[in-house]
């Protein structure tokens, strides 16, 4: 007690100088309003800069948490997207599904929706790669469509993928006719346009005009009657004695296909088999 009393004992014109000091400043910010102002006007600066330097300490030692509630929410939310991406493709194949409904012209024929992985438009020859195989029931001699019309037939298969020739393949033979008549010709593509095409070989007493629809005959197993392939662009002929060329347009979009669908023929063995049994009996029929 005796050592606190002489350390004021020691100090004491230090503890006078300093009451001094505060009653100055009170008498002076209490009876001189500018000074007043001054003085609160200072406290709230320091004050926010302690509260905010101590909220940007905070916010350091908090920053961890936020990074990894933020992580959280990202990858919540990437699951999200891929959820509706999936969900969106499963409505865009119901709805691609209902695009070709099955009259009584084409009730023994199925569909098998798959999806475009690779194809090509610019080449001499052209193919596209689709993500079903033989495990979905595909096999070789298949038609593929889209939505708007005919792209191309089944030429390799494999488990997972097939590869399809194209439409712009000029190896490629359809047999078209237009729409409304019993007059047929054969669909090729001539190599320039990817939207273009030329029905050869129509009769030349045909009637038609241009923007009439060509269709797929039906005089094969690949593909149903009345299938749309494209319209009539124009009616310059290319005449020969008997028959004449037409320009066609394709209604199917090579530069953006994506769901297509495969065009399976319930009847196609029975068919096959009977046209290999009557082969044969024309060949013996020619021996004897």
């Amino acid at each position: 007690m005796r050592e606190l009393f002489d350390f004021f004992i020691r100090n004491s014109k230090w503890f006078v100088y300093a009451f001094f000091v505060v009653a100055s400043c009170m008498l002076l910010f209490q009876g001189n309003p500018y000074q007043h102002h001054v003085y609160l006007t200072s406290a709230n600066a320091v004050s926010s800069a302690v509260y905010e330097a101590g909220s940007n300490v905070t916010s350091y030692f908090n920053l961890r948490d936020i990074n990894e509630d933020l992580n959280r929410r990202n990858a919540a939310l990437e699951k999200e997207v891929i959820n509706l991406r999936e969900k969106l493709q499963q409505y865009a194949e119901v709805e691609f599904s209902d695009t070709l409904v099955p009259d009584s012209a084409v009730d023994h024929f199925d569909f098998i929706v798959a999806h475009v992985i690779n194809n090509s438009i610019s080449k001499p020859y052209n193919y596209l790669t689709i993500d079903k195989g033989s495990d979905d029931g595909v096999r070789a001699e298949l038609g593929v469509i889209d939505q708007n019309g005919v792209v191309g037939i089944v030429s390799v298969v494999g488990k997972k993928n097939a590869r399809v020739i194209s439409l712009l393949n000029p190896n490629l033979r359809l047999s078209c006719k237009i729409k409304n008549s019993d007059h047929f010709g054969s669909l090729v593509w001539d190599g320039n346009d990817p939207t273009m095409a030329l029905l050869e070989e129509l009769p030349r007493h045909t009637v038609y005009n241009p923007g009439d629809t060509i269709v797929t005959s039906g005089y094969s197993a690949v593909f149903p009657p009345g299938l749309p392939v494209g319209i009539i662009l124009d009616d310059n002929r290319d005449h020969n004695e008997n028959f004449f060329t037409l320009k066609i347009r394709l209604f199917a979009d090579f530069a953006a296909l994506g769901n297509v669908q495969i065009v399976t023929n319930n009847y196609s063995e029975e068919l096959a088999a009977i046209e290999h049994r009557d082969s044969g009996n024309n060949k013996n029929r020619r021996r004897q």
